[in-house]
């Protein structure tokens, strides 16, 4: 039998995982996996356990949100391991599970894990740290970190979207000069801004199929900038929900690298995850730098 190391978060979503665990593990066995379950208690135990263990297994299997996916795969690409990632949703907005089309539910993700083959992904580099799908900054961001744990168990991806609208109140503008690969230079100020390879934008935005590869080398590169006057707000909003990106108010571009000069405090999200900034930030694309298991087609 092959092994396969889960690796839990018992307290993602609205617990929902915990009740199911019996079922997984055993849709697992009869699968042909030989399955160890680990549990989660700390920020960075996913990390370091994949880190750790990832030679003693044939797949490690993620039960959680997006930022226990990041842990994991920030724990097996810190030692070079190419050992296939599983994942079960089972967060409250599982913005990259989405861009995948896993399952939302668990019995057949983990079905899907069984009859699934492993497809290589990129991932993200944001200076020293990594990142699944996004590194994003401002209007809405803080939503995905600042949200109590008890709110999305209650709420689910609701609680961000209320957490969202509060935050429009005070939303301030960041000026920022980013440098991409080409040496295309964006300089302005913005209240939004997204570097990700996911359909699925902080929660809260989409952007169109049809744009994202996500084994292409690339990142989309999204800003919005600071609008001037109720017109240009409007502009803004009727653009992203129609995802017809064609208005001065926002910026989509591809690149594979890019750096960024930001005020020095200005805070960062990675996965849903805060990240502290710095007056100079380069994110750059690792290509193929993950095998995910999915049961669809690329």
């Amino acid at each position: 039998m092959k092994k396969l190391l889960i690796l839990m978060n018992p307290c993602s979503g609205k617990k929902k995982a915990n009740r199911a665990l019996a079922e997984i593990i055993d849709i697992l066995n009869r699968g042909g996996y030989d399955v160890t379950a680990y549990m989660t208690a700390a920020r960075g135990d996913a990390t370091e356990v994949a880190a750790k263990r990832a030679a003693e297994f044939d797949v490690i299997l993620c039960i959680g949100g997006d930022g226990t996916f990041n842990e994991v795969i920030s724990g097996l690409y810190s030692v070079g391991s190419k050992t296939p990632v599983a994942y079960i949703p089972a967060g409250s907005t599982n913005d990259f599970a989405n861009s995948l089309k896993l399952s939302k539910e668990l019995l057949q993700a983990a079905r899907d894990v069984v009859e699934g083959t492993p497809r290589p992904l990129d991932i993200g580099r944001f200076n020293d740290r990594y990142f699944s799908y996004i590194a994003s900054f401002g209007a809405f961001t803080r939503a995905s970190y600042a949200t109590s744990q008890s709110l999305k168990n209650a709420l689910g991806h609701f609680a961000y979207i209320l957490s969202g609208v509060k935050e429009i109140a005070s939303i301030r503008s960041k000026h920022l000069r980013l440098t991409l690969a080409d040496g295309t230079v964006f300089e302005d100020d913005y209240i939004f801004g997204a570097i990700s390879n996911s359909t699925s934008v902080a929660g809260l935005l989409t952007l169109a199929p049809d744009l994202v590869d996500m084994n292409d080398g690339l990142f989309e590169v999204l800003l919005i900038r600071k609008p001037k006057n109720p017109l240009e707000l409007s502009d803004c909003v009727l653009a992203l929900t129609t995802q017809d990106y064609n208005t001065p108010m926002l910026t989509l571009t591809s690149t594979e690298r890019v750096e960024i000069e930001a005020p020095a405090d200005m805070d960062w999200t990675l996965d849903g995850e805060h990240a502290d900034g710095a007056a100079l930030c380069t994110v750059e694309n690792l290509r193929s730098a993950v095998n995910v298991i999915t049961n669809v087609k690329a």
